[in-house]
């Protein structure tokens, strides 16, 4: 279930990132309503997978899916540059996030003392 949690917020990131472009620094009150609404839901869903995930695991994973994800978004729908490069090392960041998730056992660490 945590990897579902990051994965839905993960998502959302890439909303609520393209959100605060579209929102002109927050002075279009729709896409500033609808990009904090985002910001909230995606944090909820980011610190309910952190109680299952490894925090490390959880935050890359997280962030990997909307950095990669608002970069496409900007390429195909906000008239971003498209390069070769561009898109190799986007498949890089993907290619971790992957191997991220195939190296968890599926158990949080709670070993050690805080």
């Amino acid at each position: 279930m945590g990897w579902l949690y990051v994965i839905i917020g993960g998502i959302l990131e890439i909303g609520w990132a393209t959100g605060l472009s579209l929102s002109e620094g927050f002075t279009k009150p729709v896409p500033s309503v609808i990009t904090a609404s985002l910001i909230l839901v995606s944090f909820y869903f980011f610190s309910h997978s952190m109680r299952l995930l490894p925090i490390g695991t959880a935050y890359a994973v997280f962030t990997g899916i909307g950095a990669a994800g608002t970069a496409v978004v900007g390429m195909f729908f906000l008239n971003e540059g498209i390069s070769l490069l561009k898109i190799a090392f986007i498949s890089l960041l993907i290619f971790g996030v992957i191997g991220l998730k195939m190296s968890d056992k599926g158990e949080k660490d709670t070993g050690g003392a805080l």
